[in-house]
């Protein structure tokens, strides 16, 4: 009993350590994320935004490969599924980045911010569309909501310029957006077969590839880049793109899907609070009350997502 007791008693310890870690981890993932938007705000004033993106990923690439076959030596991708990985490849590495960094480089760091918020609302509506997941009435309105928020923190203002720059980059950070989230219905059928560090493997060398032609279309404004731009594009390639999805990864198997859902949620708030104090940048009142309204909706679809959950298994109870 005592020895049985000793192991519940470890095992505990154990757990409350790998509990704390696990929130540690995501927290300092969340800080890497969010301050990305800083780091290629200020990257992109040197170093054009493509090429930029480019070299991340080309270092990220040789980083992952290493570390898969380090990890996991006889994980290799079936010829059957070449074709979607280079289709979710395309989408979530050359398609998100190359409208994100351009994006970026238009647009304010805090903007871009604010507009990662809709990712959660695009998902449940491509789910809707695609894969006619039902729509309740609360789902309703929380796409409501998320609606009116996207559009003040896109237009800013309140007003549509077609004609501002900074609308503009909106406008593609949005597409970046939108590429990320038709990347998850595309990677639905591979995560079936292949663990992420896999997936995540083979997709990133995919989008470089695809990256490099598009980065070629700017080497007349290539140049010797300062340490500081390479400063930050190391830390774009080996925290933001091999850390913190290693971070990620063993978060995921720790804690709750809600609790990370949560903390994803704060990566606006990071980009938003680091493009104020690092940058300099303002954000208008009408963005941020755009932000609270896109996270609101969130809320309300978290809800309405753990509400059905619990009906679900009272039902299988009753049975």
């Amino acid at each position: 009993m005592r020895e049985n007791m000793g192991e519940m008693q470890t095992n505990t310890g154990l757990g409350d350590k790998k509990y704390i870690l696990a929130n540690l981890l995501m927290a300092v993932t969340i800080l890497f994320w969010g301050i990305s938007y800083v780091s290629i705000k200020i990257t992109v004033t040197e170093v054009p935004p493509v090429t930029m993106a480019a070299i991340r990923f080309i270092i990220a690439s040789v980083l992952l490969w290493g570390l898969l076959k380090r990890l996991e030596p006889e994980a290799k991708l079936a010829k059957a599924d070449r074709l979607p990985m280079a289709l979710a490849g395309c989408l979530g590495i050359t398609l998100y980045f190359y409208f994100e960094n351009i994006g970026v480089k238009l647009t304010t760091a805090a903007n871009a911010s604010l507009i990662v918020t809709i990712i959660p609302i695009l998902a449940i509506g491509l789910d809707i569309l695609f894969f006619g997941a039902r729509v309740s009435v609360l789902k309703l309105v929380g796409i409501a909501i998320a609606i009116v928020g996207t559009y003040f923190s896109v237009t800013a203002n309140g007003e549509l310029d077609l004609k501002s720059a900074n609308f503009v980059g909106n406008l593609l950070v949005v597409g970046a957006m939108l590429s990320w989230t038709f990347y998850t219905l595309a990677s639905r059928s591979l995560q079936k077969k292949y663990s992420g560090m896999c997936m995540t493997t083979y997709q990133t060398i995919i989008g470089t590839a695809l990256l490099i032609p598009l980065a070629l279309t700017e080497r007349n404004e290539w140049h010797a880049f300062s340490l500081q731009a390479w400063g930050h594009i190391l830390f774009l390639s080996v925290c933001c793109s091999v850390l913190g999805y290693l971070f990620y990864m063993y978060v995921l198997k720790q804690l709750d899907v809600a609790i990370t859902t949560l903390y994803l949620n704060l990566v606006p708030v990071v980009g938003v609070i680091s493009g104020y104090f690092i940058l300099g940048e303002n954000v208008l009142p009408i963005q941020m009350a755009g932000g609270a309204l896109t996270l609101l909706a969130i809320v309300v679809m978290n809800f309405e997502k753990a509400r059905q959950k619990n009906m679900e298994e009272d039902a299988v109870k009753e049975v």
